[in-house]
């Protein structure tokens, strides 16, 4: 039976709307995937001779920071790994074994991209230390087991917070909390990293704590995902009482307030999209697990705490609106307008992001705060351009009757189109403040960089006028792989 799986999944991608979209792409997806698996890799090499070099040991400096690789790690998997429901929802029609299902939709989730990427680190990390010879390999290999087990549960969390508010509010709750006291010196949590995950090292069959409880919680997502693979129940949003809703004030901003007031109706019934405004949210407290790293330009993490809504929110622009984007398509819609209220969504959720920011201003110093502000202002006249225009080439449709975030997307969110957005959103802001910093001095960098977002914010109907143009262009490509949520 896994064999036909296999056999579909292949057949969907070299028959999928989104195979022909260039091969252009096809290329530059093939080299950004070798250049970020060359960074994991790195990663290891660099920890690996980076510990000796600063005269610690490989381990200790490992043990230490695996706390925060492991919850950059969660908060990740939360944001971008997501059920495979269009996969799953024609199978229950057929005459298939739930747990036949069941044992494909868990197999699925874990050879997703960020179920398997850390291998890509830990293996050259394991080679390292064993060719090396002065640790224990079976030292060794207990802490690997140990911390490889914590990040296949890591995945089943992420499983379970997707389909689970308050679960997802208690996790992250926690972690903020954390991040929060070590910020304020109150608990060292490396320090307490590195004690905990030595124990693995020190004690060799500690490892089977993290490995059977990893077992444990298989099992029980296991029938967690069975007792959900209804079309009525787990796939399936509540039905209520339907509720007419308008924002009045909108109304005198023409088609921009119209599109704005479905916006924020969207935000606020559907789950899907309500839990990515939610995490979102969640970007305002990055600068807490980082805010200590003077290794990172302020202006990168200025990009995430500020623009967290628009990474989130905007990257699904406009597969928002999949189910019912060929009707809109009928009507006498303006794409301009329509983009606009896009855009001004984003631009409103970034201008209260820098506002709330204003937090570390007081705590990290106002030096600090006018590198986030600046970064706010490249958000709102570069990057949220950026976001839109890759819309125009994003065809995968998001299934707003799924009951979660964890069941709305039908297919693993993960696209590598993601990261080609990286070069204007993250490397040319970096790079301009990088070298201006070093020519001029930090002032004249956060102006450089407040500068270009002024600039693109001026504007905005020439680089509008682009983007509709290109939105047009894709328009029917579009359609036809939005089509694919009905099916």
């Amino acid at each position: 039976m896994f064999k036909k799986f296999l056999n579909l999944e292949i057949k969907s991608f070299f028959r999928s709307p989104r195979f022909a979209s260039g091969i252009a792409l096809k290329i530059a997806t093939i080299f950004l995937t070798i250049y970020f698996a060359a960074i994991i890799i790195g990663a290891a090499f660099g920890l690996y001779y980076g510990a000796f070099e600063i005269g610690e040991s490989p381990i200790d400096l490992f043990c230490k920071y695996f706390i925060a690789y492991f919850t950059i790690d969660l908060i990740l998997k939360y944001v971008w790994q997501q059920m495979p429901t269009n996969n799953v929802k024609p199978l229950l029609t057929q005459n298939i074994s739930k747990n036949i299902i069941t044992s494909y939709t868990v197999v699925k989730i874990l050879s997703s991209f960020f179920s398997w990427a850390f291998l890509l680190f830990f293996i050259p990390f394991l080679t390292l230390l064993i060719h090396n010879g002065a640790f224990p390999v079976i030292s060794i290999l207990s802490l690997v087991l140990a911390t490889v087990s914590l990040i296949v549960i890591n995945t089943f969390i992420n499983i379970i917070i997707n389909k689970n508010d308050y679960f997802m509010y208690a996790v992250f709750t926690v972690l903020i909390s954390v991040a929060a006291l070590h910020y304020f010196n109150l608990i060292n949590v490396f320090a307490f990293s590195e004690e905990f995950f030595k124990l693995f090292y020190v004690h060799h069959f500690l490892f089977l704590i993290p490995l059977i409880l990893a077992l444990v919680l298989s099992i029980l997502v296991f029938k967690f995902i069975k007792n959900n693979l209804y079309l009525d129940k787990g796939l399936e949003i509540k039905k209520s009482v339907g509720k007419t809703e308008n924002i009045a004030f909108l109304n005198q901003f023409g088609a921009v307030g119209t599109f704005l007031n479905n916006d924020l109706k969207l935000i606020k019934r559907s789950k899907a999209a309500r839990g990515a405004a939610l995490a979102g949210v969640f970007f305002l407290f990055y600068g807490l697990f980082f805010i200590s790293n003077k290794s990172l330009p302020p202006i990168f993490q200025g990009i995430f705490i500020t623009g967290g809504f628009m990474i989130v929110f905007g990257q699904k622009v406009p597969a928002w609106d999949s189910s019912y984007y060929s009707l809109m398509m009928t009507q006498n819609v303006p794409y301009k307008e329509y983009l606009k209220a896009k855009w001004w969504l984003v631009v409103i959720a970034t201008l209260i992001s820098m506002i709330l920011a204003l937090v570390y201003g007081f705590y990290q110093g106002w030096e600090y705060y006018f590198a986030l502000f600046a970064a706010g202002l490249y958000n709102l006249g570069v990057n949220a351009y950026v976001t839109l225009f890759a819309g125009a080439f994003n065809k995968r449709p998001v299934d707003l009757n799924s009951a979660a975030k964890g069941f709305s997307n039908g297919q693993n969110n993960f696209n590598i189109k993601n990261f080609i957005l990286l070069i204007p959103q993250f490397i040319v802001p970096i790079g301009v403040f990088l070298g201006v910093k070093y020519f001029f001095g930090l002032t004249a960098a956060v102006f450089a960089i407040a500068f270009l977002g002024l600039i693109g914010f001026l504007l905005r109907d020439k680089i509008f006028d682009i983007i509709v143009k290109t939105y047009k262009s894709e328009k029917y490509s579009t359609l036809s792989a939005f089509k694919k949520i009905d099916n």
